[in-house]
C-alpha cells in the first residue's frame, strides 16, 4: 500500500467511514486528474498530492459523517461553485445513492468535473456550466466550500431549495457577523464544529434552512 493510500485510511478509520478498496483508489485518482488538470487549469493553490489529500480531500471527507446522518439513503445535491468538485467529487465518491449536481460558472472548472465523472465512472455525478442564479430544479441539499457568505449563499440560490431542503456551508471560520447577516426567510439551524484528520485547523459545517 502507497503512503497516499495509508494516509487516506487512517483518515478515513478517524472519520469512521467506511468506503470500499474502489472508493478509495477512486479518491486517490481524483487526486491524479486534479494535479494533472491543475498543470493547465489552475484548479488549487496546492501542488502536493499530499497536501491535496490533507486539505482538499480529507476536510470533505469529515463533512461527510453528519451529512450521511441526515441523508442515509436519496439524496439530490447541488454544489454551488463546485471550482475543481470539491465537495461535489469526494460526495459523489462516497455516496453513490446520491445524485450530486456540480454547477459553477466557469467553463475550464465544468470540463474538469465532467472529465473526472467520466474517467471515474461516477454515474451519479453531472456538471454544469451555469451561474447559480440561472439553475433551475429542487434539491435536498444545497452546499458550499469557501464559495460565498451565508447571506449571498443563500439568497443566490433559494430558488433551487426544496422547501423542506437544507443549505449546507464547510466553512473554516464563521464570525457572528457573518451569522447575523442571514437574509429574512432563512434560518440557521446549527453550527457544527468538524475535525479534518491531520490538520489542527478549525472547521465548521453551517447548517441553514428555509422558514
Amino acid at each position: 500500500m502507497t503512503s497516499m493510500a495509508c494516509l487516506l485510511l487512517e483518515g478515513l478509520d478517524t472519520l469512521s467511514l467506511h468506503l470500499s478498496e474502489d472508493q478509495q483508489q477512486d479518491l486517490l485518482d481524483f487526486i491524479g486528474l486534479l494535479g494533472k488538470w491543475n498543470k493547465v487549469y489552475n484548479l488549487t493553490a496546492l501542488r502536493e498530492p499530499e497536501q491535496m489529500l490533507k486539505q482538499h480531500i480529507l476536510d470533505c471527507l469529515a463533512a461527510l459523517p453528519p451529512l450521511m446522518k441526515r441523508y442515509p439513503d436519496s439524496c439530490e445535491l447541488l454544489d454551488v461553485g463546485a471550482g475543481g468538485g470539491l465537495p461535489s467529487v469526494v460526495f459523489a465518491i462516497a455516496c453513490p445513492q446520491w445524485r450530486v449536481t456540480a454547477v459553477d460558472a466557469v467553463a475550464k472548472k465544468v470540463a474538469f468535473i465532467q472529465t473526472t465523472s467520466h474517467s471515474l465512472g461516477l454515474l451519479n455525478l453531472q456538471g454544469v456550466h451555469a451561474r447559480i442564479e440561472m439553475m433551475r430544479g429542487e434539491y435536498d441539499v444545497v452546499t458550499c466550500r469557501a464559495f460565498a457568505p451565508l447571506k449571498d449563499f443563500c439568497e443566490s440560490s433559494r430558488h433551487v431549495l426544496r422547501k423542506d431542503g437544507l443549505w449546507l456551508s464547510l466553512k473554516a471560520k464563521l464570525t457572528p457577523e457573518e451569522i447575523s447577516e442571514v437574509p429574512a426567510g432563512v434560518r440557521v439551524d446549527k453550527i457544527e464544529s468538524i475535525h479534518v484528520p491531520g490538520l489542527p485547523v478549525e472547521r465548521c459545517l453551517a447548517w441553514l434552512k428555509p422558514e
